[in-house]
């Protein structure tokens, strides 16, 4: 038996969840009451549906992760939840999470991460609450956890609850006089056997292993020490026959061991180096919490995460899952690479453009419009969960090689020979000072919205650009009609090229500046694309006058 404490508290400023959720340095959330004031708005967020409810726990296993996980228990059984998921040792990964929400038709689930930002005592926590379709909450609803943080006064936690989630089972408590049970789950076991749902493992073990073809697939998974490792030995090793040799930094660790949890060129570097070698058929690396992917074919060749989402829209037939439900529509976020679309266009399916964060495909995939999404920031999913999914990516992309014989480099090549290219990269100045931030999205906005921009031609590298359109994106959900404004600046030329500032969502301090320059060749498409993509890139920092206002002579990270 346990009783109900009801805790006076006051508000704390700027808990505003981001695009996924609040994530903030280790030292803000274990500020007193910090933590249970924002866990106490987004049950309160869910009003009657709380009471009898099934709710999932878990998180990327980052500093703080296990301690917020039992605090977070404590809450929901003072505050009226029936039953609870709780991955063991609080581990699970950001889609399992969305995976154990949908099978189990819980009411949501609160997810314990900070993503890519890196983890220990000194960097990021993050918490986010998934919604009964298993994805993000949208914005009416964390809107409506943050105008409660605003006027919180108190929280309810049960006391003397004995839980340890480091062991698996089932445990059943009396709250004034109504049971409440915690289910400590296996961390993968859910998440493994959906895959096997949606990908023809048979023939990817023979393709792994070399039954198939003589050879044994040379691959490189690297987990980067985050949430990824034990699903990926569970998969690779065990379900899929690759040697130990494989995998690296499968062990997930508090503060990565060290590791920026961030899957692209510059944090995977190891990756990126080993591959190089020439000793690798595939190599692939995921974030902090899973959601992300990063994939490289033979000696580093990088596939961009735009064309990843292209090349794996263009071959969706190969995985068993869409050969049963069908292909339905396709959707990026509005700064990534417009690929997709020619994929689209020729298959006759929808492409929509949608602002980023992962909570805008939920309605379209719930409303059966939208199949298969992605993100330029290494994101890739479909409709079998209501994330992005790391580990499906890959296992997508083993399915293409597997189909058509090919490594990735001839299938990126191939598919631009069809469909031409998309030239894409990403400029990021991390932790610059707000304010300045703030006046240069202004000043631009102001200068590109003049009804006399439109038109202006500007050249670079003996490359003219002339401006077609320029607004700051919004958004009408063609589902529901929501609205969502102001969603990064956007310059499209004339030739199809584009320029997009915004500042990100998912930083725990300071502004990230994210500039994105995207630019199709339908012929010359073996270019190197940060020769390709110059001209457009200083007319961007001249626009922008990004130097200016950031003190910034370079980005931090280049993707």
């Amino acid at each position: 038996m346990s009783s109900i404490s009801v805790v006076a508290t006051k508000p704390y400023d700027g808990q505003k969840p981001g695009t996924s959720g609040l994530r903030k340095k280790v030292k803000v959330f274990t500020q007193q009451n910090y933590t249970e004031n924002f866990v106490q708005c987004i049950l309160d967020a869910n009003d009657t549906a709380l009471q009898g409810s099934l709710i999932v726990v878990g998180g990327d296993g980052r500093y703080y992760c296990k301690e917020a996980a039992e605090l977070i228990i404590r809450m929901c059984a003072a505050n009226g939840v029936a039953k609870l998921l709780v991955g063991q040792n609080g581990i699970l990964s950001t889609p399992a999470v969305s995976s154990l929400i949908r099978h189990n038709k819980a009411l949501g689930g609160i997810v314990l991460t900070a993503s890519h930002n890196p983890g220990g005592p000194e960097n990021d926590f993050g918490i986010k609450f998934n919604c009964e379709n298993g994805g993000p909450a949208p914005d009416a609803v964390t809107n409506n956890i943050y105008q409660l943080s605003t006027a919180i006064k108190e929280y309810k936690i049960a006391n003397s609850l004995d839980i340890d989630i480091s062991k698996i089972g089932i445990n059943k408590y009396d709250i004034n006089g109504k049971t409440f049970v915690v289910e400590v789950i296996d961390s993968v076991g859910n998440y493994v056997t959906h895959m096997k749902e949606i990908f023809d493992f048979e023939k990817l073990r023979e393709f792994v292993s070399g039954k198939a073809t003589g050879n044994p697939l040379k691959m490189r998974i690297d987990s980067l020490n985050g949430v990824t490792g034990s699903y990926v030995r569970e998969i690779f090793l065990n379900a899929l026959g690759a040697a130990e040799s494989c995998v690296v930094h499968t062990t997930p660790l508090p503060d990565f061991g060290g590791l920026h949890p961030d899957p692209n060129l510059t944090y995977a570097k190891d990756l990126v180096h080993a591959v190089a070698q020439g000793d690798y058929d595939i190599g692939a690396a995921f974030d902090g919490d899973g959601d992300r992917n990063m994939i490289i074919g033979h000696r580093a060749f990088f596939v961009t995460p735009s064309d990843s989402l292209a090349v794996i829209a263009n071959n969706l037939e190969c995985i068993p899952y869409f050969r049963k439900n069908g292909i339905q529509g396709f959707a990026r976020s509005m700064p990534t690479a417009s690929a997709v679309d020619l994929v689209g266009k020729k298959l006759g399916k929808e492409v929509f453009e949608v602002p980023t964060g992962w909570k805008y495909f939920g309605n379209l995939m719930d409303a059966g419009r939208l199949c298969l999404c992605g993100e330029e920031s290494f994101g890739t999913g479909s409709n079998h969960i209501r994330e992005k999914d790391g580990i499906w990516a890959v296992l997508a992309w083993l399915s293409v090689m597997q189909n058509t014989g090919k490594g990735i480099e001839d299938i990126l090549k191939d598919h631009w020979a069809t469909y031409g290219r998309n030239y894409f990269t990403r400029y990021d100045y991390e932790e610059c000072e707000l304010d300045p931030c703030n006046e240069m999205i202004a000043t631009m906005e102001k200068n590109i919205t003049d009804p006399s921009f439109v038109g202006k031609s500007f050249t670079s590298g003996g490359k003219t650009y002339q401006v077609k359109i320029a607004d700051n994106f919004s958004y009408t959900d063609p589902v529901d009609n929501s609205v969502a404004t102001k969603q990064g600046l956007r310059i499209v030329f004339e030739d199809g090229s584009r320029i997009v500032i915004r500042l990100s969502g998912t930083g725990s301090s300071g502004a990230t500046v994210r500039l994105y320059i995207d630019s199709y060749e339908k012929d010359n498409v073996l270019g190197q694309a940060s020769d390709m993509l110059k001209p457009l890139i200083d007319i961007a920092l001249e626009i922008s006058q990004l130097p200016k206002f950031t003190g910034r002579n370079a980005p931090t990270v280049i993707t």
